[in-house]
């Protein structure tokens, strides 16, 4: 479904990322996993069109998107939900999550996706009338992510969905991408902290400094010392054999 092959990415002439390669299935869930700094936000932004990759391919269904600008790839049925979450402040809860169908109209009828947002986040059903602007952070998220559902996505691109976000609030969120995967939804998600990756996530892939260190299960990374190091930020790279 989403195929990239030897991505790389510069910035202002830094190599942000380095020959980066992920495939992610229809109901997989994808977690890339490093440090702040490490490249899961410009890996993200440069799916999602934001960025352009020097060199490397991005396959979406087949098709070619390397080079689309942001909007068609959303019209192609890719949603992403940037860490900030950057829910509009001026419009309501419902109107925040009804936005993706007014601007994309194809697929399925706008009542159902608004459906699917809300069975996925029940919480939100009550703060409908509520504005952007009076959401906690917790509750930004959880519309941030109904949002980009809304769109009809078949894959889902969430930045850190668990940063800064209280306990309590936690568990709705997790619950949400729980459901989202199991509708049968691709998902890579990037996170900083190993005390976020869900526990029923498809896939682990550690990055750092724009290369990919670990691609496995979560079993098996927990066992290895070396990514542990990693992510723990106790060893460097050039430290493991």
């Amino acid at each position: 479904m989403l195929k990239v092959s030897n991505l790389n990415v510069e910035i202002q002439g830094s190599h942000i990322i380095r020959n980066l390669s992920l495939e992610v299935r229809p109901g997989e869930l994808v977690c890339l996993l490093g440090r702040n700094g490490a490249g899961k936000t410009t890996t993200l932004r440069t799916l999602m069109g934001y960025l352009r990759a020097s060199s490397g391919g991005i396959q979406w269904k087949g098709k070619d998107i390397a080079r689309l600008a942001t909007w068609q790839i959303a019209q192609l049925g890719v949603g992403y939900s940037p860490e900030e979450s950057e829910v509009y402040a001026d419009l309501s809860v419902a109107e925040n999550i009804e936005l993706p169908t007014w601007t994309r109209t194809g697929g399925r009828p706008a009542a159902e996706r608004i459906a699917e947002a809300y069975r996925v986040f029940p919480k939100l059903v009550g703060y409908k009338a509520r504005g952007g602007a009076e959401l906690s952070g917790g509750e930004r998220k959880m519309v941030s992510i109904a949002r980009a559902l809304s769109l009809d996505a078949e894959l889902l691109l969430l930045d850190e969905p668990f940063e800064g976000l209280s306990p309590a609030i936690i568990p709705f969120v997790a619950d949400g991408i729980s459901a989202i995967r199991a509708s049968g939804k691709a998902i890579v998600m990037a996170e900083c902290s190993l005390h976020h990756v869900p526990d029923y996530i498809d896939k682990l892939m550690v990055i750092e400094r724009g290369e990919l260190i670990y691609t496995g299960s979560l079993e098996s990374a927990l066992s290895d010392k070396n990514v542990m190091g990693i992510v723990a930020g106790v060893l460097e790279p050039e430290d493991i054999s």
